[in-house]
């Protein structure tokens, strides 16, 4: 072999590392861009991620507060039921007593009616034996003798300042 088949091997080979070189050149380019790009967006997914947590705790705080409302809300409506309840117990209880009074007042009226018609009938027998009585001696009967008065008219008086009309 001749020495210039050597050297252009030599140099077949040096321009084979060459480009070998140069394709890794490209290589190692590509994959550093590619691992900027991958980086930049590993970054905005980072700030995204931070961003969803501070909006996570935000609605987290957000819940644990209309959770304590709820609460409050239904602590405040069991306290009305159990009112609601006592009251209504408390109506029924008064309905109870007064429906009570008004049986005794209508049994008291009864008895008051029951008595006065029993007064009344006494009152007649009594007048019954009166004029009886005063048949069998010959008396003159002495209520028919008095003629009824008729009660004299109230006469008005002018009312003064402060006083009720009940007209």
């Amino acid at each position: 072999m001749a020495p210039s088949a050597s050297r252009t091997r030599a140099t077949a080979a040096l321009r084979m590392k060459q480009l070998a070189l140069d394709n890794q050149d490209r290589t190692i380019r590509r994959l550093r861009a590619q691992l900027a790009t991958e980086r930049r967006g590993l970054t905005a997914t980072k700030k995204e991620l931070k961003e969803t947590q501070v909006a996570l705790e935000a609605s987290h705080k957000v819940i644990a507060g209309l959770t304590e409302m709820g609460l409050g809300m239904s602590k405040k409506i069991e306290k009305m039921k159990v009112k609601k309840h006592l009251v209504r117990a408390n109506h029924v209880e008064c309905h109870q007593k007064f429906q009570a009074r008004i049986h005794e007042a209508e049994d008291s009226m009864q008895a008051q009616h029951l008595l006065i018609e029993a007064l009344v009938d006494e009152k007649n027998n009594l007048l019954q034996t009166i004029h009886d009585l005063q048949e069998s001696n010959n008396a003159p009967a002495p209520f028919e003798e008095e003629p009824e008065e008729e009660p004299e008219e109230i006469e008005d008086i002018p009312l003064g300042e402060g006083d009720i009309d009940d007209d």
